[in-house]
């Protein structure tokens, strides 16, 4: 079979023959038609990520969309390695094979799933999000962002506070569920006082796929000067670390504010909770139209496409 077969760690995957998968107890084989060229992705294939292996080679791409032997149309995912998701076949596991509802095709559910699913367990399973409350969207100007933004926005948050660098997207967001942005560009000292206008309503949950200074930033916005005051709960949950992988934190930040911090990502959510997380979104999609803008391409194309930035970009398998 055809496959992007990775060689080297921090190189970029060949289109290539690869040997075809079979399938051990408990796994199924699956055709495969569509798979995202997502940021973790790209992130695996550099041996940066916290789930990268050393084995290679190996068959790149995390989840997809595809069709078991009976015809059923499926959502999958955690391919037993060396195969991926990239690839005319793969193998999974049976218990991640999700059929994908009518009403969303092959490419929308590749494209969607991935930075939609991190802000809808986010959201959802992580922040706790009910109606009526304030979200940060820290980084919504990326893909997942911006699908965070008008999902916050679906799940009847009151405000939703849009944070990022690209000017153009984040006008674009206020017609997307934004009530208000926050160039991310501008001076620390406006940035802070932007966030600080925000908190002083009481931010009740962040969205962060940022990390690094802007993470700082926010921090710094969300502590309090002086003796007797109480601040408003905030849950802070960490996705990405797309501005650093690491902070500085002053202990007076987290005396000084009521700050609860969580993970949302592998290891921080059982796989049950994924599974059912997986069909819920899905259901989600269908029912209230989310859509995101993609290209497909054919998987020919990877060492082409490798390069580029975009997120959503699909790989016809």
């Amino acid at each position: 079979m055809k496959a992007a077969v990775l060689h080297t760690l921090g190189d970029m995957p060949r289109f290539e023959d690869f040997p075809n998968p079979t399938a051990n107890e408990g796994e199924v084989l699956v055709r495969m038609r569509a798979a995202g060229l997502h940021p973790i992705v790209k992130s695996l294939a550099s041996g940066k990520h916290y789930g990268a292996s050393n084995d290679v080679p190996f068959i790149v791409g995390v989840d997809g969309v595809g069709v078991l032997e009976d015809g059923t149309r499926i959502y999958c995912g955690f391919a037993r390695k060396p195969y991926g998701t990239m690839a005319e076949w793969t193998v999974v596991p049976k218990w991640m094979c999700i059929p994908l509802p009518e009403g969303i095709d092959d490419e929308q559910a590749a494209a969607i799933a991935n930075p939609g699913m991190s802000a809808w367990l986010a959201l959802k399973w992580r922040a706790k999000l009910t109606a009526g409350q304030t979200v940060l969207v820290l980084g919504a100007t990326g893909a997942a962002g911006q699908l965070a933004v008008q999902l916050a926005k679906q799940l009847d948050a009151a405000r939703v506070i849009a944070a990022g660098r690209n000017a153009d997207v984040l006008n674009r967001l206020t017609g997307m569920g934004a009530d208000a942005v926050i160039h991310l560009d501008a001076a620390d000292d406006e940035v802070v006082a932007a966030l600080k206008q925000e908190q002083a309503n009481g931010i009740d949950a962040v969205l962060d796929y940022l990390w690094g200074r802007p993470a700082e930033l926010v921090l710094k916005a969300l502590s309090q000067k002086g003796l007797g005051r109480t601040s408003h709960h905030t849950r802070w949950v960490q996705v990405g670390e797309s501005a650093g992988a690491t902070i500085t934190l002053p202990a007076e930040v987290l005396r000084s504010a009521d700050i609860e911090m969580l993970g949302s990502g592998a290891g921080s959510v059982s796989l049950a909770e994924v599974v059912k997380a997986i069909s819920d979104f899905f259901a989600f999609v269908v029912e209230s139209g989310l859509r995101m803008d993609l290209e497909r391409v054919p998987l020919a194309a990877v060492e082409e496409i490798w390069g580029r930035e975009s997120s959503r970009l699909v790989f016809g398998c």
